[in-house]
């Protein structure tokens, strides 16, 4: 299996169309569409990080089927975290990152 299928995987997965794809991630859907057909062209790294940015996948999943082996699974708490993080203006991020970081530095120098 290759980008091809598990680009199909991924979107029947999601139920997103490839008109949908091509519009969350700017990537034109006929070159979506090749991507999709019996032999496809192979995506440039930069469209590949579109579509999985787009589909919120790794690079390395649509190529391989397998995360990457270093990352932390967001969920759960982190997962609302950051989802909450991300709906702040940048004023209340760096104001956040502060607290956060101070927060840090109690609990490691109480250990």
């Amino acid at each position: 299996m290759g980008f091809r299928e598990f680009l199909k995987d991924e979107l029947a997965y999601q139920g997103l169309t490839t008109r949908e794809l091509a519009e969350k991630s700017g990537v034109n859907k006929r070159t979506i569409d090749h991507y999709l057909m019996a032999n496809p062209q192979e995506p440039s790294v930069t469209n590949a990080h579109k579509i999985a940015e787009a589909l919120g996948v790794s690079i390395e999943y649509l190529l391989t089927g397998k995360e990457y082996q270093n990352s932390t699974p967001i969920t759960g708490e982190l997962l609302e975290l950051v989802q909450t993080f991300l709906t702040l203006s940048a004023e209340q991020r760096e104001l956040f990152l502060k607290f956060v970081k101070m927060l840090n530095s109690k609990v490691t120098t109480r250990s």
